[in-house]
């Protein structure tokens, strides 16, 4: 059985607040792949840019794009969107599976110094995706800094997703976290972060990377705008890990 995982993440710019738009450069960028990849992400809020004032209200219109895409490509997809549902709005992770199933995971930690705390609601359960013999942890941005609700518990999880609106004024925190995520929870962690300007003036240069169970970037896209993949080894993981298993030496404590 193989065990790779064949994973695409799509660093680009964002149309602020106008999905179509971004549909059809997402799109472009997916046609241009030779091979079909087991999961593609994309980034924060990749309907719309990082607004305060943009949201869907159920049915998603954004959702059922990734629900047709991934049936079509028979692709899994993750990205988060701004959803409005019961008088609330969420930051809402979307990991969408070709057959249809889908999961969602609200952002728990929101940027307060973005006021993102104003416009939506934190959620409080951590998810995990069990797909094609792997264990999926999807995260969102503001996640990256805080250790703790990333930390891999049994059943450990091998893959640690964030999607992000990271502006470039705080970049190398973005970059070292990641490495650190990745060595502390000895998993592979991909980190999809946007570039161009939103319409608030904030810029971004990207910077997502894709890192091993080792610390090691295995792909960086730097500031380009692009399309990128990469394999990753559930073998090498559990190898590493059998070899190495600091997981089983953690403190122990609950998260309240």
């Amino acid at each position: 059985m193989n065990q790779n995982l064949n994973i695409c993440l799509i660093q680009t710019d964002l149309v602020w607040e106008n999905p179509q738009a971004n549909f059809r450069n997402f799109e472009e960028k997916i046609n241009t792949l030779t091979v079909s990849p087991d999961l593609i992400i994309l980034p924060e809020m990749f309907n719309s840019g990082f607004s305060m004032h943009f949201a869907e209200k159920n049915p998603s219109e954004s959702l059922q794009w990734m629900n047709n895409l991934a049936n079509k490509m028979q692709t899994a997809f993750y990205g988060s969107i701004a959803i409005s549902e019961n008088e609330m709005s969420f930051n809402r992770g979307c990991f969408v599976k070709p057959d249809g199933e889908q999961t969602f995971y609200d952002k728990k930690h929101l940027f307060k110094y973005g006021k993102e705390h104003e416009t939506y609601t934190a959620g409080s359960e951590a998810i995990i995706v069990d797909y094609k013999n792997w264990k999926i942890k999807p995260l969102i941005c503001y996640d990256l800094r805080f250790p703790v609700w990333s930390r891999n518990v049994a059943p450990h999880y091998d893959l640690l997703i964030y999607v992000a609106s990271w502006p470039m004024a705080r970049i190398e925190a973005w970059k070292t976290l990641l490495k650190a995520r990745a060595i502390e929870n000895q998993c592979y962690v991909v980190g999809v972060n946007r570039i161009g300007q939103d319409g608030n003036g904030l810029f971004y240069n990207g910077q997502s990377l894709i890192v091993d169970y080792t610390g090691e970037v295995i792909t960086d896209a730097n500031d380009n705008n692009g399309i990128y993949l990469s394999n990753l080894s559930l073998e090498n993981l559990q190898k590493f890990r059998a070899k190495f298993p600091f997981l089983d030496d953690a403190d122990s404590f609950e998260l309240k």
